[in-house]
């Protein structure tokens, strides 16, 4: 039975590295949360939003979900996500989806869709400074946020 468990922000950065699709590891983090049964079966990364003019302080955004393809993991650890950033004191809890995803996993959890956000993948590492590019092709099209 799978329940949910703390983890090392540098455990589930090497969790996303090995089994994430798309996304690479987080720099940084205000807390990481697992599930597990006998193992790890899936995690979470959440900390501040990415775009300046939602880091507002009363946001959260859970910034990576990996599983490895366990049932109901991800709906668990949006969950957690979700109830543990309001214990903490947070207003909203956002995140952000591909558009060809579902969100079955989000809208379990107790997330709405808000709609399109963020326009194109090209815009997403326009930052200065900022080396990162798309992985994939499979960003192309922007991506669809959903809050809590």
């Amino acid at each position: 039975m799978l329940r949910v468990v703390p983890i090392k922000h540098k455990d589930a950065n090497e969790f996303v590295r090995r089994l994430h699709r798309h996304s690479r590891p987080t720099v940084g983090a205000i807390f990481c949360v697992g599930v597990a049964d006998d193992a790890v079966r899936g995690v979470a990364i959440v900390g501040r939003p990415v775009a300046p003019a939602l880091d507002d302080g009363a946001t959260l955004e859970i910034l990576r979900v990996a599983t490895d393809g366990t049932r109901n993991a991800c709906s668990m650890l949006y969950g957690a996500c979700r109830r543990i950033g309001r214990e903490m004191g947070y207003a909203r809890v956002l995140t952000y989806t591909l558009p060809h995803e579902g969100g079955a996993s989000l809208r379990a959890a107790g997330f709405k869709f808000d709609g399109e956000a963020g326009g194109p993948a090209r815009n997403w590492h326009s930052r200065p400074n900022r080396s990162a590019t798309p992985v994939g092709d499979d960003l192309i099209g922007g991506k669809w946020r959903w809050l809590a």
